[in-house]
């Protein structure tokens, strides 16, 4: 069988996957994406829809800042609307302990150019009346926002296709091998085969780093996501708690249309093997109350849906993104815990920048995969990301 050439072949037709197809696309270089299923149908398409930088790992901000202006281009740059608006983000603590992390968090980040402004239980309860007490602290990021997850990664596959790409779906890598100096790909379709290869497999990307030898410590797990009745829209900041209690951790932002969409608090295992997720009502239930806590006024709202998804997650809390630490012309963008929606379009136009030229203008040594054989990030370090974990 005469195999399908490419200059890359990308495994994963999810966010990143199709957005990075789209940018090598932009820099002319030829590109096939092979995903298993349908594109944006795994963590893509589950997900928060949560546009935020604040509260990230520290040395993401930069890689933040750059999809953060992609995202403001969109529509130019892809030719369709994803729902991207621009509603601020406002995190809130309940305790001194929850405000002086965030306080931290603000000192720190102005070395990496995000602006957070604070604000106390009068100011909060001045420019957000419906906010409860409980409330003693939030941090606003003015410029962050949410966009629908249903939509971004087919518009970017889209767009990749109209560039001139390739995206083959319900397409399962069989076997994948180097050979010489092109990688091959088996498929029930047929076989693919390009000098450069890029893992964007989601929660499955591990098992393929494996087969190069290259071991990646990932688990899966779905997040709990629901849906409310349609109200008058009333609130528009992304709405999140921090905390170093997981049973608080819940998130909530409200489409114009009027549905109020939330997640969080525990997560649920996840069946890479079936690629299934299940939700767990008990969690569903303790949600609601959660809402009920931040804003007394969503205790009468009717769930009217509940989903789940199956992601990827590692200890660390970051990604797996850049080059092979064993194999020459293989590159990961996998493993982004859960809040990778935001980062999707400036990891695609980095990976695009890396492949095509051999390395980036924005920084991501610390994704390395070659960092599970160094110690792991504090605890300490990671902890406000933790909080902020939501997609």
């Amino acid at each position: 069988m005469i195999a399908t050439q490419a200059d890359v072949l990308i495994i994963g037709g999810g966010l990143m996957g199709s957005a990075t197809a789209f940018f090598l696309r932009q820099r002319g270089l030829s590109v096939i994406v092979l995903e298993r299923g349908l594109v944006g149908q795994q963590a893509s398409g589950v997900n928060f829809g949560n546009v935020r930088r604040q509260g990230r790992f520290l040395p993401q901000l930069p890689l933040a800042h750059r999809s953060r202006a992609l995202w403001g281009r969109l529509p130019e740059l892809i030719g369709e609307d994803v729902e991207f608006i621009v509603t601020g983000h406002l995190c809130l603590g309940y305790r001194d302990e929850d405000g002086e992390a965030l306080e931290a968090y603000r000192s720190a980040a102005r070395d990496y150019d995000l602006d957070l402004e604070l604000l106390g239980p009068n100011a909060l309860r001045e420019r957000f009346p419906y906010l409860s007490r409980e409330a003693i602290i939030g941090s606003m990021s003015p410029d962050d926002g949410h966009a629908n997850p249903r939509l971004a990664a087919p518009a970017f596959a889209r767009a990749a296709i109209r560039a001139g790409a390739t995206v083959v779906e319900n397409c399962e890598a069989l076997t994948i091998e180097k050979v010489g100096e092109d990688f091959v790909v088996q498929t029930a379709a047929g076989i693919y085969r390009a000098p450069i290869l890029q893992i964007s497999a989601g929660a499955w990307g591990a098992q393929i780093a494996e087969r190069f030898g290259e071991l990646v410590p990932l688990k899966a797990f779905g997040p709990q996501m629901a849906v409310t009745e349609p109200v008058r829209y009333a609130f528009k900041p992304v709405l999140s708690v921090t905390t170093r209690d997981p049973l608080e951790g819940i998130y909530f932002r409200q489409i114009p249309r009027g549905n109020v969409i939330f997640g969080g608090c525990l997560r649920e295992s996840a069946d890479i093997d079936t690629a299934r997720a299940q939700v767990n009502p008990d969690n569903t239930l303790h949600q609601v109350g959660q809402l009920r806590r931040i804003v007394p006024a969503l205790a009468s709202l009717r769930v009217i849906r509940v989903w789940s998804g199956v992601e990827g997650y590692l200890d660390d809390n970051i990604p797996v993104m850049g080059v092979s630490s064993a194999v020459p012309g293989l590159y990961y963008a996998f493993g982004f815990c859960g809040h990778g929606f935001q980062l999707g379009p400036g990891v695609g136009d980095v990976m695009a920048e890396l492949i095509a030229t051999g390395q980036t203008s924005t920084p991501i040594a610390p994704f390395a995969i070659s960092r599970f054989a160094r110690p792991s990030p504090s605890e300490e370090t990671l902890r406000v990301d933790e909080a902020f974990t939501e997609q």
